[in-house]
């Protein structure tokens, strides 16, 4: 029963491949939260900046 088994082999390769994907996956969601989060600070800007523009123009009015 000694030596190596193609099926033992196959089982560890499998299981290392499902670990690394959950560690990918982990990793995935937390930049593409971190780029969301940064796409919405942008726009938020940019929205603060145009409602700031048109209450001066207001004002000027």
């Amino acid at each position: 029963m000694g030596g190596f088994h193609f099926g033992d082999v196959l089982f560890q390769l499998l299981s290392l491949a499902f670990i690394i994907l959950i560690i990918v996956l982990i990793v995935s969601l937390f930049r593409s939260n971190k780029k969301r989060t940064n796409q919405l600070n942008r726009i938020e800007k940019k929205i603060d900046d145009e409602n700031h523009r048109i209450l001066m123009m207001r004002i000027i009015e």
